[in-house]
């Protein structure tokens, strides 16, 4: 296995939509995700997105620690992989969450999110698979799921007084 140079912000294969995995069980789909999973806990990270790693395809990993898990209905998940994944909105109620980035590395910034979503996809070992995921679980897919679109967290806030240095939020907080 190998550790993967993560792009960072300003890289133009961070800002294009994800292509679909074609084959969700050929050698060279498992032996990027072993890489990614080398990556991620090589990071200290929680998700990795394909696009991340420079490979633009519609992939991610994702996982809730267990200091990170909100309770029984966002209960802790070793690293999973969903490919081809497709997330919808559970309801309409949002949260706001600090959310870092490996691929900004450094920042931190208050996004919405929402509060649950529907996944569906493909995992790792080329099973389909679907359920809900809810709190930190549901943060960390959207968040993922954005890099497969282009999208990352600077663009989804709506107030960048709430954007800052990791080094500075920790000592001082996110300030109204």
């Amino acid at each position: 296995m190998s550790v993967l140079a993560i792009a960072r912000m300003g890289h133009p294969i961070l800002l294009q939509r994800a292509v679909e995995v074609e084959d969700v069980n050929a050698p060279q789909i498992r032996l990027l995700l072993q890489n990614m999973r080398e990556t991620l806990t090589e990071s200290g990270g929680v998700g990795l997105a394909a696009p991340q790693v420079y490979v633009s395809l519609r992939m991610f990993l994702y996982s809730v620690p267990p200091v990170r898990s909100e309770g029984e209905e966002d209960p802790p998940r070793p690293v999973q992989a969903l490919i081809n994944p497709e997330l919808e909105p559970v309801g309409s109620d949002t949260v706001p969450r600090l959310e870092g980035c490996l691929s900004i590395p450094g920042l931190r910034g208050e996004v919405p999110r929402y509060r649950q979503v529907r996944y569906k996809g493909w995992n790792e070992h080329g099973v389909w698979v679907e359920g809900v995921a809810s709190g930190f679980c549901a943060n960390v897919m959207q968040h993922e799921m954005d890099h497969l679109d282009g999208i990352l967290y600077p663009m989804r806030m709506t107030d960048m007084a709430r954007f800052g240095f990791e080094a500075e939020i920790g000592r001082y907080g996110v300030k109204a």
